[in-house]
């Protein structure tokens, strides 16, 4: 083919690896910083490639997900981490400081976002433990922070993104992807529940856009459905308590834990007969 073809085809050689990781380094930099307003779609370009990376579809992963990155994701989101609590720290007290309320809320939603984001690469990565781990101890003060905010308005959006981090978190729990303790999986229901539930219809009679509307719709549908998945794996005590509280809630129309009910009837009843059978041999002899 001559010479003349050898830049195009020096331009279909693989990439090197180091250079892969290196501009993987660089982008998640990017992707897990506070940049100002102008170069907010560039960050969101580098999520998303970052995403684009580690996703094993038709081809291969661009990156494998080897320790290397793993620890590289770790670092960063541990700063995240950080910040989100001095972020919820300075919202909850009354502080000193000259950042004003607004900006700290958009400061929120930004991190919230983030976190969103955290949650599909480590999910991709297989390192959800950490960010399940890091959301059950802020869940109260996060929880605590919205329902003191007066103004519906500006916390309206925070509450929606909030629900999306929310409903990953609790998909990792509900699907075995993080094991906890029967404690921190009863914690994370009686937490999050009546959060979703009295949020949901403020959030939904706020939306008018088509498209939005059904993506929320199938954000609170996994939700639903991952709290019913967490409640049913729970000791039947348990189950009973909480479906008890649902069946004389006003709101009983979300989460509909119906599934829940029919499966704890079941059981109950199968439970019982069991132990019936088992009683009936001692009490003829």
């Amino acid at each position: 083919m001559g010479p003349s073809v050898n830049p195009i085809l020096s331009r279909l050689q693989p990439v090197d690896p180091a250079t892969i990781f290196r501009i993987f380094l660089s982008a998640l930099r990017l992707a897990m910083s506070s940049p100002p307003p102008s170069l907010r779609d560039l960050k969101t370009s580098a999520q998303e490639q970052l995403e684009y990376m580690l996703t094993d579809d038709d081809d291969a992963p661009l990156l494998a997900a080897c320790d290397k990155v793993k620890l590289e994701v770790r670092e960063c989101t541990k700063t995240l981490f950080s910040n989100f609590c001095s972020l919820l720290e300075s919202l909850s007290k009354e502080d000193k400081t000259t950042i004003s309320k607004k900006v700290k809320l958009e400061l929120l939603e930004s991190n919230l976002s983030d976190l969103s984001w955290v949650c599909q690469i480590s999910s991709k990565l297989e390192i959800m433990r950490d960010v399940v781990t890091f959301w059950s101890e802020v869940s109260n003060t996060l929880i605590r922070t919205l329902e003191d905010e007066t103004s519906i308005s500006e916390t309206l959006e925070i509450k929606f993104k909030t629900i999306e981090v929310a409903t990953k978190i609790i998909e990792a729990i509900g699907y075995g992807t993080v094991i906890l303790p029967t404690a921190k999986r009863l914690h994370m229901v009686n937490l999050w529940l009546p959060f979703a539930r009295s949020a949901k219809p403020i959030i939904d009679a706020s939306s008018n856009d088509i498209d939005e509307q059904r993506t929320k719709s199938d954000i609170w549908k996994t939700l639903e459905s991952a709290l019913i998945s967490i409640i049913l794996a729970l000791p039947s005590e348990y189950q009973a308590d909480i479906l008890s509280e649902w069946l004389g809630n006003k709101h009983i129309q979300y989460p509909d834990l119906t599934e829940a009910f029919e499966v704890w009837c079941y059981r109950s009843k199968v439970a019982k007969k069991r132990l019936a059978s088992c009683v009936s041999p001692f009490e003829s002899s």
